[in-house]
């Protein structure tokens, strides 16, 4: 009968590290996703101030903001590029 409990516990104690470890790994991915697209949006912020530098020569910029770093960020040059035909010649 003792030998019955002791297994039940041992996989009790299994099940509750499974469902710890299946929770760390649900909580650690979107928190690696969001660091990313944080990241990214840093980058795209720098790169639209770049643009901004270069381009005052010729009157192109890109108003500088949360969700044109964001857009710049995820999508790129491309991104960028779209920015200064929808701002500039649009």
């Amino acid at each position: 009968m003792e030998m019955s409990v002791e297994i039940g516990i041992l996989l009790a104690y299994g099940f509750g590290i499974l469902i710890l470890y299946i929770l760390g790994y649900l909580f650690l991915v979107p928190l690696k996703f969001l660091l990313k697209l944080i990241g990214n949006s840093i980058v795209g912020g720098l790169f639209i101030l770049l643009i901004n530098w270069i381009g005052s020569n010729w009157d192109l910029h890109i108003p500088l903001n949360l969700l044109s770093a964001l857009f710049v960020g995820v999508l790129g040059l491309p991104g960028a590029i779209l920015l200064l035909i929808l701002n500039n010649f649009i």
